[in-house]
C-alpha cells in the first residue's frame, strides 16, 4: 500500500511540472479569466504597468488589496522591483484583462516569509486587473479617425484652437468630455497651456477632423496626475474634434472674390452699404444669415459700426461683388463671444454678397442715353412733364414701371410730387430724351424705404420725357407771357357795365391763352383754373368783378408783404 502511495505521489509531481505546476514546486500559474477582445498591446520587460489586485493565501484569507488602499499599483517589469512571481505573471498582459496569478514560495517571500504578515513558504494568489500599460520609449501615438476632403490649413505652434473631446483613461474610464459642457476647449498649441502630448497630438490637424490620440504618462500629469479624475503615471487616450484654429497674428483673409465686370467704384470708409451674408464657423454650421430675414444688412463701413473684421472686409468692394472672408476671433467677438449664438475665440467665415453703397455726399447720377439732334427746349422746374420709367434696384430687381399702368406718368417739377433724386433728374430733359438716373437713399426713400422698396436703397430710374407744359411759378395760376394790358378791367369787361361776371371773365382768360398771351398752370383743366381765379377776383362773394376788387397776383403779394411789415 506504501508503496502505491509513493508511485502515486511520485506520478502526480512529475505531472504536475509537465502539465499543471504545483506552486510549491513548479512555476507560476496564470488563470487569464478575463481576455479584452481587443489587445493592442501586451506587457513586457521594460514596460510600466498600473493595476489592481487582490493578494491572498490559498486558503483565501486576504494579504494585500490596492482596492483598499485607493490606489491603484504601479510597478516596472523585468528589473527587479515586483516580486518574482508577479513580474512574471504581468508578462502578456493587456489593457483590461483579469488574471488569477499563482505563486510559489520560491517565487514570492521563500522560506522567509515578511515578518508577521506573510508566513515561510507561503503561497500567493494575486488577482489583477491591468488598467495601463507603457513604456518611456513611447511616444504620442496619433490616429486620424476622419478628415474633411479640403484642409487648407493645419495646426502648427503658436496657433489657437477650439476643439471638443473626450478624454479617457487607458482602460477607457472617462475623466473628462468637453460635450458635457456643451463648450469647446479652447487653447495656444506648444505654448505651455496643455499637457505636452496634447500639445504634440494637435499639430497638424485640420478644421473637421477627428483625431485620437494617445498620450504616455510622462507626458501627461506624470507622478501627480491631477485631482481626483486622472491618478498618477494615467495614459490619457483623447478623441478629438478640431473645430477651430487661427493664430493671433492672423489679419481677415479674403478666400473667393467674384468681382462683376466693370467695376466703376469701389468702397470706401464713409460709404453705406447694403449686403446679404451667411455668417458659418470653419466647421461650417451656419450661425446667422440675413437670406432667412429677407433683409439686408445696412451699415455705414470704416466707422466701427461692424466688427473690425468686417469694417476692413467691406471695404474696396464693387456693387455686386461676392466674397468670403475669414475673420479670426481678435477682429470679431473676441474671447467673450457673443451670447448663446458666438462662443468665445471663434473664427467667423462670411461668405457676403454687396447689394449696393452710396456715400451721403452723393449726388443723383445722370447718364443721357439717347438725345434728340434737335433739342431747342428743356424741361424745369414747376413744369408739367409726362414720361415713362422703369424702377429698379441696382442689382437689377424690378420695383415699378409705368409700362404696367394705361397712362403716362405725370408730376410737376419742384413740387415735391415725386422723390427728390427723379425730380432733379427729369430737369433739363428734351421731349424724346432718355436718361439712366442713380439715385442715392437720402434723394430716394431713405432709411425706411416705401412700399415695394427697400430702406436706404439705391435706386435706378430709366426715363423717357414723352411731353411736358411749362409751368408757372409756385402759387400762381395764370402768367402774362406779354406785357398786362394797359388798363386790365376795361380789356376784360366786353360789355362795358362796369361788371364782370363769371361768363365774360373766363372767356377773356381763353383768349388770352388762345392768342399765346398768357398760359395758365399746367396739370389742372381750364375750367378748374377760371373758377378758381375768379373765386380769387370775386372778393365781396357776389357773383361779379369789379375794378376795385380786380388786382394782379403782384399786387396782392405786395400788399400782404406791407401788411406784415405793418404788424411787425
Amino acid at each position: 500500500m506504501f508503496r502505491l502511495c509513493v508511485v502515486f505521489s511520485f506520478l502526480a509531481a512529475w505531472f504536475s511540472v509537465e502539465c499543471n505546476p504545483n506552486p510549491m514546486l513548479g512555476d507560476v500559474v496564470v488563470d487569464r479569466y478575463e481576455i479584452p477582445k481587443d489587445c493592442a498591446r501586451e506587457a513586457q520587460n521594460g514596460d510600466y504597468v498600473r493595476y489592481h489586485y487582490n493578494a491572498t493565501f490559498v486558503d483565501g484569507k486576504t494579504l494585500d488589496s490596492s482596492y483598499e488602499k485607493g490606489a491603484a499599483k504601479v510597478g516596472l517589469i523585468g528589473e527587479g522591483r515586483l516580486i518574482a512571481g508577479v513580474d512574471k505573471g504581468l508578462q502578456g498582459m493587456c489593457v483590461n484583462e483579469r488574471r488569477k496569478i499563482t505563486i510559489p514560495p520560491h517565487l514570492a517571500y521563500g522560506s522567509t516569509g515578511a515578518g508577521e504578515v506573510v508566513p515561510p513558504d507561503s503561497t500567493l494568489v494575486f488577482n489583477v486587473h491591468l488598467l495601463d500599460l507603457w513604456n518611456k520609449a513611447d511616444l504620442v501615438v496619433t490616429k486620424t479617425v476622419s478628415t474633411p476632403k479640403d484642409c487648407k490649413r493645419s495646426v502648427v505652434r503658436t496657433d489657437f484652437v477650439r476643439y471638443h473631446f473626450n478624454g479617457t483613461l487607458l482602460d477607457g474610464t472617462t475623466f473628462d468630455s468637453s460635450y458635457n459642457r456643451k463648450q469647446t476647449h479652447n487653447s495656444l498649441v506648444g505654448e505651455g497651456w496643455l499637457v505636452k502630448g496634447m500639445d504634440e497630438g494637435l499639430l497638424g490637424m485640420c478644421v473637421g477632423e477627428i483625431r485620437h490620440i494617445v498620450v504616455p504618462p510622462f507626458k501627461a500629469y506624470g507622478e501627480k496626475g491631477s485631482g481626483t479624475m486622472i491618478p498618477p503615471q494615467a495614459t490619457l487616450v483623447f478623441d478629438v474634434l478640431l473645430e477651430d484654429v487661427h493664430n493671433p497674428k492672423d489679419n481677415i483673409t479674403i478666400e473667393y472674390q467674384q468681382v462683376p465686370e466693370p467695376c466703376k467704384r469701389r468702397s470706401v470708409a464713409g460709404d453705406y452699404v447694403r449686403y446679404h451674408y451667411n455668417g458659418t464657423f470653419l466647421n461650417g454650421l451656419t450661425f446667422d444669415t440675413s437670406y432667412q430675414r429677407n433683409s439686408t444688412y445696412n451699415t455705414y463701413i470704416g466707422m466701427g459700426y461692424v466688427i473690425a473684421g468686417m469694417d476692413q472686409a467691406l471695404l474696396g468692394v464693387c456693387l455686386g461683388e461676392k466674397r468670403r472672408v475669414i475673420i479670426p476671433p481678435h477682429l470679431a467677438y473676441g474671447e467673450q463671444g457673443a451670447g448663446d449664438v458666438i462662443p468665445p475665440s471663434a473664427v467667423l467665415v462670411f461668405d457676403i454678397h454687396i447689394i449696393d453703397f452710396h456715400n451721403p455726399s452723393d449726388k443723383v447720377e445722370i447718364e443721357v442715353t439717347y438725345k434728340p439732334e434737335v433739342c431747342n427746349v428743356t424741361s424745369a422746374e414747376n413744369d408739367l412733364v409726362r414720361y415713362h420709367y422703369n424702377c429698379t434696384l441696382v442689382d437689377g430687381t424690378m420695383l415699378f414701371s409705368s409700362h404696367d399702368y394705361e397712362n403716362l406718368q405725370d408730376a410737376v417739377l419742384g413740387q415735391d410730387k415725386v422723390i427728390d433724386g427723379l425730380d432733379q433728374g427729369l430737369r433739363g430733359m428734351c421731349v424724346g430724351e432718355k436718361r439712366r438716373l442713380t439715385v442715392p437713399p437720402h434723394l430716394g426713400h431713405g432709411e425706411k424705404g416705401a412700399d415695394g422698396v427697400p430702406g436706404s436703397a439705391v435706386l435706378v430710374f430709366n426715363i423717357e420725357l414723352v411731353s411736358f407744359e411749362s409751368g408757372v411759378p409756385p402759387g400762381y395760376l395764370f402768367v402774362w407771357l406779354e406785357d398786362t394790358p394797359a388798363d386790365l378791367f376795361v380789356a376784360m369787361d366786353q360789355n362795358k357795365n362796369g361788371e364782370v361776371p363769371l361768363e365774360e371773365f373766363a372767356e377773356f382768360i381763353k383768349l388770352q391763352v388762345a392768342e399765346g398771351k398768357g398760359r395758365i398752370k399746367p396739370g389742372m383743366t381750364m375750367e378748374e383754373i377760371v373758377s378758381d381765379m375768379f373765386r380769387n377776383q370775386d372778393r365781396n362773394k357776389d357773383g361779379v368783378i369789379t375794378a376795385n376788387e380786380l388786382k394782379l397776383k403782384v399786387q396782392e403779394d405786395k400788399e400782404r408783404e406791407e401788411a406784415r411789415h405793418e404788424e411787425l
